[in-house]
């Protein structure tokens, strides 16, 4: 599973689009959100949203890092005037958070909503199932009161529906807003598993009347869900964390990802790193990725990403590709071999021998690069067509003389991460 923020826009977006669907009309969500990036003409917005006219307003950056506040990034209590103009002042500005330098290109506006008590709610994905995590005492410090915040670990095949969520909500908890916490609670958890949640922290949310209203949101998507989630979620974009700059390289795979139906993920980690992976699939690449870490080759790891959902061929050889270019471009100065590792479990309805032909046809390609900076190659692949996409891989070796070791589904997925970095068969 690769988990990728979105950004609070989006989340929020969502949650009003699907709010009846899931939450019902008990309570709602007025969904008063608007989004500023540098292509967005401010003045034109009340056009559209007469509210920014009409109510004071918050404003703040939405690019993915957190204690705004503390950083001096919130605009609150402001008329559109003054957060047009804050907004003015910032866009586009290098701007320091933490350690962290980059430019403020994204900000969120809505409505700013006087409130007293503020509440904590959050839904995080683990190997036993999805725990959720409750607390009254919601806000920017919620670690320092961590021990009000009440646990409910929902096990995979669980119906929460059939679950007594107000007997498990911290004892705190007013009774005039047991039931609707309970409701909210459920709805959101709902719309969580449906639309390929990996993380959702809503910190906090205010309660006005009958509206629930979420001030602060963080959200994590688990992109392999894109085939089963992709109506709802719609152009979802997946930016890039702030102080994440992507290389030439990585905006030419992200390109290529968002206008085909496959998934293809590329991201720099060390340049100079030997070992290279081209893993398919988002699961097999968090494998892959925690094996080689596991072995002590973190500071060697040099990428992690994914193709997945059938690639063709010649997208499969534009991925490869590149690479295998970012892997040869120099020699280790200490004279070590390189490693590819081309992983991946077994493929449900990915045609192995296709892909593979793509990568062959990159390695072909870059065989006197290859043997230059001594890369070798290690290969598992099961799925459709797997045996011919192994025979063409196994001839490819003898035909650039690289050695190229060649296994399938009879050996474990992660068995020749051990085989390249440690020598052990």
């Amino acid at each position: 599973m690769a988990q990728r923020g979105i950004r609070e826009y989006n989340g929020k977006q969502m949650l009003a689009k699907y709010w009846t669907e899931y939450f019902g009309k008990a309570f709602s969500y007025p969904g008063k959100v608007v989004l500023v990036d540098p292509k967005t003409k401010i003045e034109d917005l009340p056009k559209k949203h007469k509210w920014l006219k009409e109510e004071k307003l918050v404003v703040k950056p939405d690019q993915l890092f957190g204690k705004r506040g503390k950083h001096g990034l919130i605009k609150a209590n402001a008329t559109f005037d003054e957060a047009k103009k804050w907004i003015k002042e910032r866009l586009n500005k290098e701007t320091k958070v933490g350690k962290v330098t980059d430019k403020l290109t994204h900000f969120i506006i809505e409505p700013y909503i006087p409130h007293k008590g503020e509440f904590y709610v959050a839904i995080k994905s683990n190997r036993d199932g999805d725990t959720i995590y409750f607390s009254n005492h919601g806000g920017v410090d919620i670690e320092s009161v961590w021990n009000t915040v009440a646990e409910i670990l929902i096990p995979v095949e669980e119906d929460i529906k059939k679950i007594n969520i107000e007997s498990k909500l911290p004892k705190d908890t007013p009774k005039d807003k047991k039931k609707i916490f309970a409701d909210f609670i459920k709805g959101l958890f709902i719309f969580y598993r449906e639309l390929g949640y990996a993380y959702l922290e809503i910190n906090p949310f205010v309660v006005t009347g009958k509206n629930i209203v979420p001030l602060d949101l963080v959200a994590r998507i688990d992109d392999t869900a894109h085939f089963e989630c992709w109506t709802k979620w719609g152009d979802l974009p997946f930016p890039a964390p702030f102080g994440r700059k992507l290389s030439k390289e990585e905006k030419y795979i992200k390109t290529m990802d968002e206008k085909s139906g496959a998934s293809l993920k590329l991201t720099i980690l060390n340049p100079k790193g030997r070992v290279w992976t081209m893993v398919a699939g988002g699961g097999g690449s968090v494998i892959y990725t925690d094996t080689i870490v596991d072995l002590g080759y973190r500071d060697e790891l040099a990428n992690y990403g994914e193709y997945s959902g059938n690639p063709t061929t010649d997208l499969t050889y534009e991925y490869a590709k590149t690479i295998l270019d970012l892997m040869t471009r120099e020699k280790d100065p200490k004279g070590r071999p390189k490693f590819l590792l081309v992983g991946g479990g077994i493929a449900n309805f990915t045609d192995v021998a296709k892909t593979f032909t793509g990568i062959t046809m990159a390695l072909r390609d870059y065989k006197k690069k290859l043997k230059d900076t001594n890369v070798k190659i290690y290969v598992r692949r099961g799925g459709p067509n797997y045996q011919e996409g192994l025979r063409i891989m196994k001839e490819l070796g003898k035909e650039i003389g690289i050695p190229i070791d060649v296994y399938g589904p009879e050996t474990h997925m992660t068995r020749i991460v051990n085989m390249a970095l440690e020598g052990k068969n």
